[in-house]
Order: structure tokens, then C-alpha cells, then sequence
């Protein structure tokens, strides 16, 4: 397994309604509410933000396909929008794409880009399956302590708080082995890479104590 973004995308609020400061590798912004939802419309909203990535990504896309080509197309539009109903008791949510270009282009061409902007890589993962995990860290003082060590490093591991993220053996294998009694091979890395994957359990289920 390996995240898409180095860095994950961070968001926090406060007792505001319903101001979202979001931190992304380069900067920040906020996202709201709208007036009518309780907010102060001084951002985009979720949905907004959901159907900006699809946008972006298709015009980033298609951008990049039309530059390989070598095709006359200097500007590119795309609206997008949603809606949800109910069918046989499951919500269906339909997402509509408009494509428009700022200068005729050839219908060959404008099939083409239709194919290409329904295969960019946000559609694909809407189109797929798509599964939200939620983690929390706990804090439990009584919660049982398993230490693995050596001369550089310690990592406490708390069973009863793990919440089975995968991220430690499927990002750094050679240390984390669920398969093996002693699954935690401090050897098997540098201890700051170590540390390093410790400090991305989402659960506090692993920790490191300083030597």
C-alpha cells in the first residue's frame, strides 16, 4: 500500500460555524458552509469541493492528452453538478460533466475527449468502489505494553488500542511482520525511519519512547 499524497490533506475547525481550515502541501484554505446551512459562505463547501476535484482532474486530464496530440485547443470549460434520490430504499447520487470548448473542434476530436475525460483519474475512483475508514486515537493509561528494542530505539506497542490500519506493515514490511510472534523486527530499519512510520498509526497503538 502507498498513500497517493506524501503529505495527508489536514483539516481542522474550531467553535465556528462552520469555518474548516484545510492544509494541503502548499498552503491553506478555508471551507464553509453556505448562509442557508448555518455558515458564512467564506469558502467552498464540501460538495463544491468534491465536484472541483472531478473538474479539475478532467480539465488537467484532457489538457494533457490534447498537448500530446499536438490538436488547436486553447481553452477548454467544464461544469459539473449532482444529484441524489432514492431507489428501492439506496441512495443513487449521479454526478453530470458538461464539456464545452471556446472554438470549434472536430466531432472525431470532441468523441475522443469525451472517452479520455470519463477515464481521468477522479472518475475512475468515483466509478469504483470506494471505502471510507475512519480511526481515532484512544488513550487507555491501563492498556497492556509490549516493548521491542534495541540499542537506538524503543517501540511500545498497545494491542488493546489497535485498530488494524495496516499502514505499519504494508508501508514498512521489514520492520512490522503480523505474521510472526515478535511482529516487530526493530532492526529491520534505521530507528528514525521507524519512528518515523510509528508516528502515522492513527490508533496510538504504537508509540516510541526515547533511549
Amino acid at each position: 500500500m502507498k498513500y497517493k499524497l506524501e503529505r495527508p490533506v489536514n483539516a481542522a475547525i474550531g467553535a465556528g460555524r462552520y469555518q474548516c481550515s484545510v492544509t494541503w502541501r502548499n498552503g491553506s484554505f478555508t471551507a464553509d458552509e453556505p448562509v442557508s446551512q448555518g455558515g458564512q459562505d467564506s469558502g467552498p463547501d464540501p460538495y463544491t469541493l468534491l465536484l472541483s476535484s472531478l473538474a479539475s482532474c478532467t480539465l488537467i486530464t484532457l489538457r494533457m492528452y490534447i498537448d500530446r496530440k499536438g490538436w488547436e485547443i486553447p481553452e477548454i470549460r467544464v461544469d459539473t453538478n449532482l444529484y441524489s434520490e432514492i431507489k428501492e430504499g439506496s441512495t443513487i447520487t449521479v454526478i453530470d460533466r458538461d464539456l464545452y470548448f471556446s472554438q470549434p473542434v472536430p466531432d472525431d476530436q470532441r468523441l475522443r475527449l469525451q472517452e479520455i475525460a470519463r477515464a481521468c483519474p477522479i472518475s475512475k475512483i468515483l466509478e469504483n468502489q470506494v471505502t471510507v475508514r475512519t480511526f481515532m486515537q484512544r488513550e487507555q493509561e491501563q492498556a497492556k505494553r509490549i516493548l521491542y528494542e534495541n540499542e537506538e530505539i524503543a517501540v511500545v506497542w498497545r494491542p488493546e488500542l489497535c485498530q488494524h490500519a495496516t499502514r505499519c506493515w504494508r508501508e514498512l514490511p521489514q520492520v512490522f511482520r503480523p505474521k510472526e510472534k515478535k511482529w516487530v523486527d526493530v532492526n529491520g530499519a534505521p530507528a528514525g525511519r521507524i519512528s518515523e512510520q510509528v508516528l502515522r498509526c492513527p490508533s496510538g497503538a504504537l508509540a516510541v519512547e526515547k533511549k
